[in-house]
């Protein structure tokens, strides 16, 4: 496995301020992907009742919302702007069933979503040869 590779699950940087002192921005992440509370509970498979944003923040939840915001960050690394890296979470897309990644969240797909991306990303970071 190469350097490139090993480094290459985590954004080189925060393009969408998502991060406050090492910890995700719970509301931040769950307003850019437009999530209701029951569009967070059926996403992380978490009761809609345990669902809050503070300190007492379920560790389940937590986990799933810094995974969001670390795809929505290598995303945004692509694009290089927040406008564009959301319109790409809101369109459906054809390499993923004409199903929008957002919904792929919402639907509790994230796990191929996040394959899709890496993939992605990837393949567009290899030299092309000629």
């Amino acid at each position: 496995m190469s350097g490139a590779t090993l480094f290459s699950t985590v954004p080189k940087e925060d393009r969408l301020s998502l991060f406050v002192g090492g910890h995700p921005d719970y509301k931040r992440v769950v307003r850019l992907l437009d999530f209701s509370k029951s569009d967070v509970a059926r996403a992380s498979s978490i009761p809609s009742i345990s669902i809050r944003y503070d300190q007492r923040i379920p560790k389940e939840l937590a986990e799933r919302l810094q995974e969001w915001a670390i795809a929505l960050n290598m995303v945004a690394q692509y694009f290089q702007d927040e406008q564009k890296t959301i319109l790409w979470f809101k369109t459906p897309n054809p390499l993923l069933g004409n199903i929008t990644p957002r919904d792929m969240i919402r639907v509790g797909r994230f796990r191929k979503l996040q394959r899709f991306i890496q993939n992605a990303l990837d393949e567009n970071e290899r030299p092309r040869t000629k």
